[in-house]
């Protein structure tokens, strides 16, 4: 693994996640991950605002066996820019079992389009976090949703909760499924049946387009990491949130590591601890098979569902 120059801060990736006491279902699909390089065959932007250490598909593809999932969904990473042949590479590489979510701008080609289908993309991720990107006009990304839903794929959001209001109209436009990260980035120190999460809760009521992934426990915690591996409840602080989304939009949720996990800073989380979290946001079989299985099948292998 080669760190060289990463941003100073970054955490390298758990070398050695535990193994989940959950038993996942048969066909699981760790529906949010990304790929970074390695920078010596597909190098970071120049634009990029971090830059990580390498995480390739190697590491990805023995973590997925590990925990017990089939497949992947790989979204594009930002500090890869617009140039997606690192997600690309490891869409080919996985023998059909991951799909990727890529990201373009308008000048990308019909054919560059129908090529990364061919490879496995099957949607596009629009970032709205400003201390992650330079946010791309909402008339140009309209014009990529527009020409993306001819190839029936969906769009990904990923912005923080603050930003919702302002965001509202533009998600309406799209005329795509419009799949939300890690709900919305909400502030746990509020109340789950509070107006701010209940804001994104109306978003999801009013449009039946919009689906949602329930990760990044980590990301959101202000309560910290688990103490030990074992420990039944970890990141007990997100659980109402995502467990209120589970239960009223069962067939509208999707679940991911989020490895390498980008961006953090305090703790790199144990991602066999991450699995165990889901036994705490959807405690029946049924639930986890509709969110790890069912419902990711549905959208990214529809030939399988």
């Amino acid at each position: 693994m080669s760190c060289i120059e990463k941003t100073p801060g970054w955490l390298d990736w758990h070398p050695r996640p535990a193994k989940p006491f959950l038993a996942l279902p048969l066909g699981a699909v760790d529906a949010h991950c990304h790929v970074f390089g390695p920078a010596q065959e597909f190098p970071f932007a120049a634009e990029r605002k971090y830059t990580p250490c390498d995480a390739g598909k190697q590491q990805l593809f023995a973590l997925r066996d590990h925990l017990g999932f089939s497949r992947n969904v790989i979204v594009q990473a930002s500090c890869h820019g617009t140039d997606n042949r690192a997600m690309l590479d490891a869409c080919k590489a996985s023998g059909g079992r991951a799909r990727g979510v890529a990201t373009v701008g308008r000048d990308v080609t019909d054919l560059e389009l129908q090529q990364m289908h061919a490879a496995g993309v099957r949607g596009v991720r629009f970032n709205f976090v400003k201390r992650l990107v330079d946010c791309t006009p909402e008339d140009e990304l309209l014009e990529i949703a527009e020409r993306i839903a001819d190839l029936g794929w969906h769009v990904v959001v990923y912005f923080e909760a603050a930003d919702l209001p302002a965001l509202w109209p533009f998600f309406s436009r799209l005329p795509n499924t419009v799949v939300v990260d890690h709900m919305g980035c909400p502030d746990v120190r509020e109340p789950a049946h509070g107006p701010g999460f209940g804001l994104f809760l109306q978003l999801m009521h009013e449009h039946d387009n919009v689906w949602c992934k329930v990760s990044c426990p980590e990301r959101l915690s202000v309560t910290g990491p688990p103490a030990l591996h074992g420990e039944l409840r970890p990141y007990q602080d997100v659980v109402p949130f995502a467990r209120r989304v589970v239960e009223a939009f069962p067939h509208r949720v999707l679940w991911g590591t989020d490895w390498p996990h980008p961006n953090l800073r305090g703790h790199m989380p144990d991602d066999g601890i991450l699995v165990d979290f889901i036994a705490q946001i959807a405690p029946t079989r049924a639930l986890q098979h509709q969110l790890l299985v069912d419902n990711p099948l549905r959208l990214y292998w529809p030939e399988d569902a």
